[in-house]
């Protein structure tokens, strides 16, 4: 297992290299204990098209929320059939499915961080309990949280996380995806930017240069918790402040 001294070294190394040298190295030394997540964005299209060539079954995990868009959830759909990826949905804990169920139409308004931890965040930490390594398609240019990441960054837990687009542009995503003539997720052709949940995704103005605009406006958030220190937390009771509705009886039955 890799040092934090070594990560350190060749995270700085990688600063130099392309996405695809970073990816092939990542799953050449991590292989098979390596995952990566998708949101099958237009943006996340160059990721899991350098990902196919190097290994066509590399284990890609996408969080199926319940509340995703149909357009989204059929362009999954498509993309792992034409593709042949290896894509496994992930499924919030079916410990709270009924508490889920009672706020299905108001959770995401009334909650938002309390419904991305349990639709994203703790699906995503419990599907990487026994990877190595997670390979994530985050730029630096999406938002501020995001400017401060590096190439690689070694989790509490000793997870290796691994953003090989960290370098990337919005025109280079843009130019990768037109020389391969990548498949373009349908909504981004009506005024959708970043595509996440229905709920907390809006269409925004061709004017707005923010690549993440209309994800969850006037909630205060711009990051649903997977790239943040909301991810370090294992417990929804970790969460403290960070919540608006009283999940207390739910945690007393969870212990």
């Amino acid at each position: 297992m890799l040092q934090q001294e070594e990560i350190r070294q060749l995270s700085n190394e990688f600063e130099n290299k392309s996405p695809q040298e970073i990816l092939t190295w990542a799953i050449d030394t991590f292989w098979p204990q390596i995952a990566m997540s998708s949101s099958f964005q237009t943006q996340s299209m160059p990721l899991l098209h350098m990902a196919k060539q190097i290994r066509h079954d590399v284990l890609i995990f996408f969080l199926d929320t319940g509340y995703h868009f149909w357009d989204t959830l059929t362009f999954r759909e498509k993309i792992a059939a034409d593709w042949k990826l290896n894509v496994i949905d992930l499924y919030r804990d079916s410990r709270w499915d009924v508490f889920a169920r009672q706020h299905t139409r108001t959770l995401p308004n009334e909650d938002a961080n309390l419904c991305c931890y349990l639709h994203k965040v703790q699906p995503m930490q419990i599907a990487l309990k026994d990877m190595q390594a997670w390979v994530s398609g985050i730029r630096r240019d999406q938002t501020a949280t995001r400017a401060k990441a590096q190439i690689l960054e070694l989790q509490d837990d000793g997870l290796l996380k691994i953003n090989p687009l960290l370098n990337w542009t919005k025109a280079d995503v843009e130019a990768y995806t037109q020389e391969h003539a990548l498949p373009v997720h349908m909504l981004t052709k009506v005024g959708f930017r970043s595509i996440g949940c229905a709920p907390c995704t809006a269409i925004i103005s061709p004017a707005e240069q923010n690549d993440r605009a209309g994800r969850w406006e006037g909630r205060g958030k711009t990051e649903c918790g997977l790239h943040t220190d909301m991810f370090h937390k294992k417990h929804v009771a970790d969460l403290g402040n960070e919540l608006r509705l009283d999940v207390s009886s739910m945690i007393e039955k969870k212990e």
